[in-house]
């Protein structure tokens, strides 16, 4: 089989490494080199690099809307596309090239959590479940049939930053069971998504990782786990403004304003919320590094006090 791979980030890594274990990979599509770092200096993609490293050649066009893009794709005459978290559009015409169209996998039981942010809004949405797709894509935003999935629980305790690099291995795991139905002549079967239950899993914003004390404890547990490592959860607390790292949901019935801290030791500083508190256990001051709430409260006696 002669397959091209699409994809950007660390996600994608271990599907692209399915993808080439048996030299079927001819080229690799990533988005261009972008400002990274303080020094903002272009940087290779994660897949670029793990391209590279398997000896790959990589294209990065800025866009596939454009009849010389879907030349040089029609050039490599794919049997077969693989697109996992690429991050530019597939026009219809590019779909219409590979012999077996174009795959995907994605990082959610479908029809549940099309979109950017699928493995952070399960978390936060307090999904018991979740899983990865392979998809046939089409012209809808993965509205495609599903080709293979693959169902896995998500931990009580369990962060985006975990979930997602479960995931990653899992779709690789899918991924490379499709192709191997494909290589035996065997096209996995098209499962349309049922037409009930579709969410949108809406890109994360910067904005969104500051919790309200007056929403309920374990909405902010939720949000504090789905978004580590980004953006991070951030908070107001005792007149200073934390990133907060880690934290737990205690079912506290209190009469407190939420914000108000009900109890600070080495468990933690347990917070009034709208319902219940949250007991925070790790957290990052502003230019500092991610500590416990002990080695804080060593700093903040008055909280201790309090």
């Amino acid at each position: 089989m002669r397959i091209v791979f699409a994809g950007t980030p660390d996600f994608a890594v271990p599907s692209l490494r399915a993808a080439a274990a048996r030299g079927e990979v001819i080229a690799v599509y990533t988005q261009p080199d972008r400002p990274a770092g303080r020094g903002r200096g272009l940087a290779a993609s994660p897949v670029k690099q793990a391209a590279q490293q398997l000896g790959l050649p990589v294209l990065q066009p800025d866009t596939l809307r454009t009849v010389e893009s879907r030349r040089a794709l029609r050039a490599l005459q794919p049997d077969l596309m693989v697109v996992v978290a690429y991050g530019l559009l597939l026009p219809p015409k590019v779909l219409e090239i590979p012999t077996h169209g174009c795959w995907n996998v994605h990082a959610s039981l479908l029809p549940r959590w099309r979109g950017a942010a699928p493995i952070q809004r399960a978390i936060e949405a307090g999904d018991a479940e979740t899983g990865v797709c392979l998809m046939q894509m089409e012209q809808g935003l993965d509205t495609g049939p599903v080709l293979l999935s693959q169902a896995t629980p998500i931990g009580e305790h369990e962060t985006g930053g975990q979930l997602h690099a479960r995931l990653a291995d899992l779709g690789a795991q899918v991924l490379a069971d499709g192709l191997a139905l494909l290589r035996a002549g065997v096209r996995p079967t098209s499962q349309p998504q049922p037409a009930d239950g579709a969410t949108y899993a809406h890109k994360l914003e910067k904005a969104e990782a500051r919790l309200d004390w007056a929403l309920p404890a374990d909405v902010l547990a939720r949000k504090v786990r789905a978004f580590d490592p980004w953006p991070v959860a951030e908070a107001e607390l005792a007149g200073e403004r934390l990133r907060i790292h880690g934290a737990i949901a205690l079912p506290l019935a209190h009469g407190a304003a939420p914000g108000r801290v009900l109890f600070a030791g080495k468990a933690g500083i347990d917070v009034a919320c709208g319902e219940g508190a949250l007991r925070i256990r790790a957290l990052q001051r502003a230019g500092g590094k991610v500590i416990t709430a002990a080695d804080y409260l060593n700093a903040r006696r008055d909280l201790v006090a309090g």
